[in-house]
């Protein structure tokens, strides 16, 4: 049964919309559905999809984490097994060459908000709620929670969330600047598709040198990120693109990008 399905949305079918589909468990993940993810990603990471989508077919749950009924009586290597299944779909995330945009309403929980904090850019809605409650569950995040937080929003503040598993507001979120855009919940899905839009009529090799730019420089010393930024500019100079980018400036017109 696919409880994940993708398809391709935009004006010129440049978006892919990863749908998360099991809404009678609030999109809780299994180890089958955590497959079904890695294959999708797979398939867009492999086609000329120019910006991805994580939207739930929920409203009131984007992700709940992982199904506790499926790992109720696991062994402890039983679970360690699973788990790595589950860090390889949370790798497949991150790891996208196209920029991933999360598109939240209802609860992104425990390793439901780890699939947000791996997408590079996050639409939510004032009805979203947050929260990393593994704490309170005997465990600790394990998809990225306390790596990739810290990134997001103050330190001190990624602490206070982590250690004490509270619920965070879609506006609270957005005050702290998790968040690239909050809206009402019945615009969300048009501010999504806005911004990915905006992402897709770009070069999408300069996005995804853009994308992969940011991430490794993060956190190195200036003199260290000078030396990878320069190389990722040069990869974007021998491209058509840049030439059509050019000449369309020169004669006013909207260039036509083909990544390449």
């Amino acid at each position: 049964m696919a409880f994940v399905e993708w398809k391709r949305i935009g004006e010129k079918e440049t978006i892919a919309e990863i749908v998360l589909n099991r809404p009678e468990a609030r999109n809780a993940f299994t180890s089958e559905m955590a497959e079904q993810i890695l294959g999708i990603c797979q398939t867009i990471e492999e086609s000329d999809v120019r910006v991805v989508m994580i939207t739930s077919s929920n409203e009131k749950s984007f992700c709940s984490g992982a199904d506790l009924k499926e790992r109720n009586n696991m062994t402890e290597t039983e679970w360690k097994i699973q788990h790595k299944l589950f860090q390889q779909m949370f790798n497949s995330i991150a790891d996208m060459k196209q920029p991933v945009i999360a598109v939240v309403d209802g609860y992104a929980l425990a390793g439901g908000f780890e699939i947000v904090l791996n997408c590079d850019m996050i639409v939510a809605a004032d009805t979203a709620i947050f929260g990393l409650p593994e704490v309170t569950r005997g465990i600790m995040p394990g998809g990225g929670g306390t790596r990739l937080l810290s990134k997001r929003i103050n330190v001190h503040r990624a602490k206070e969330w982590v250690c004490t598993g509270k619920l965070v507001s879609g506006e609270e979120a957005d005050r702290v600047g998790l968040l690239n855009i909050l809206t009402k919940s019945g615009d969300l899905r048009k501010k999504a598709i806005q911004l990915a839009e905006k992402v897709a009529n770009n070069a999408p090799l300069a996005v995804q040198n853009c994308k992969a730019s940011v991430d490794e420089l993060f956190g190195m010393t200036n003199e260290e990120a000078r030396k990878v930024e320069i190389d990722y500019y040069n990869r974007c100079i021998n491209t058509d693109d840049r030439l059509e980018g050019v000449l369309a400036f020169v004669e006013k017109r909207t260039p036509v990008f083909v990544g390449k």
